[in-house]
């Protein structure tokens, strides 16, 4: 075995590292408002959360794609490069989820991610490699653009449908109904795991890509073939498993206190904004945890403002602004480092 492929075998096994922590620091997007509800035991959540997150992660690559060549160009780079910054940039990814989910933030694992490798591909712009390109343009479109807008309209589309809901249900029996919507609640659950899938397991795809294209395995036009999408989709599956329990109290019980209307609602409109990202033309990486956390905010806010609870919001939304900048810089640290010891060697 080359030094390479040895390389490019210890990059895709910290891209499923990254892959299973995205798993269980993320599991609560789909599961925390079913169980807050008590719709679903906490341990069926999990198990309903993994099923659908690796259904989810087999039906489609186009997201898989963005992140692989739409973030940073390695046109031109060597192996060993290339593999150098796909490395720094999970390094930095992981390092920033693993904190978070310590302080129980619900960050975007995508835009740790989507930051490391940004920072990784500063790092070697910074030692003068030739050939090396942050696409800032496809970054801003492509992330930026859908960052503030998925949490905007998720926000907006769960206030106006939880305003429907109270209208249309004004005159039914409370008890009866909330049974009802706790029913409702498994399959909107169920939809918002698919959709987690869908949407975080392609970033991990995109990565394991990136490596294997760097080591003449597939070439660009090829797609993602199938082993690249089974290895993800089983190690996202894995990590929803083992749970997260650090935040689904935070989006669970810290926000606002769901009922189950209010948490169908959320859910339903958050899986629906990450299908609109994935199948459309723009195939947006948007992050599943600031679509559901935004939802969640705007079903409370239907109740009354001072019903949700804005200082926990605002530290969640402090994280989600640190998340690509502190990502981008650990991966700078990192290859910066990687390359210090290289030359050492």
């Amino acid at each position: 075995m080359t030094p390479e492929i040895a390389l490019a075998v210890a990059v895709m096994a910290i891209a499923l590292a990254f892959d299973f922590t995205n798993g269980f620091h993320d599991a609560a997007n789909a599961i925390a408002t079913a169980v807050s509800t008590r719709a679903l035991r906490p341990r069926a959540a999990l198990t309903m959360a993994a099923l659908m997150n690796l259904v989810g992660a087999l039906l489609g690559t186009a997201v898989a794609e963005t992140i692989a060549t739409q973030i940073v160009n390695l046109d031109g780079l060597g192996q060993h490069q290339q593999l150098s910054i796909v490395m720094a940039a999970l390094i930095g990814a992981i390092t920033w989820n693993l904190v978070t989910w310590w302080f129980g933030l619900p960050s975007s694992s995508s835009h740790a991610l989507i930051g490391g490798l940004a920072g990784a591909g500063m790092g070697a712009v910074i030692i003068n490699w030739e050939n090396v390109e942050v696409q800032w343009a496809k970054i801003v479109e492509k992330v930026i653009i859908p960052m503030v807008a998925s949490p905007a309209v998720g926000f907006t589309l769960a206030f106006f449908g939880m305003v429907a809901v109270l209208w249309i249900f004004r005159n039914s029996q409370p008890h009866r109904t909330l049974a009802r919507f706790r029913l409702a609640q498994i399959g909107s659950s169920s939809a918002m795991a698919l959709g987690h899938g869908l949407q975080d397991a392609q970033k991990t795809m995109g990565v394991i890509f990136m490596a294997s294209l760097a080591v003449g395995w597939n070439k660009p036009g090829d797609g993602i073939p199938f082993w690249i999408k089974a290895l993800a989709a089983c190690a996202i599956s894995a990590g929803t498993y083992s749970g997260g329990w650090r935040i689904m109290r935070t989006l669970g019980r810290r926000v606002i206190e769901l009922d189950p209307a209010r948490g169908f609602v959320a859910e339903a409109v958050g899986a629906t904004v990450l299908y609109l990202a994935a199948f459309t033309p723009i195939h947006a990486p948007i992050s599943t945890t600031h679509t559901i956390t935004s939802a969640i905010m705007g079903v409370g806010a239907t109740r009354s403002l001072s019903a949700v609870r804005w200082g926990v919001a605002k530290n969640i939304v402090v994280a989600w602004l640190l998340t690509m900048p502190m990502a981008a810089l650990t991966a700078i640290v990192c290859f910066l480092m990687f390359q210090g010891i290289g030359a050492m060697l």
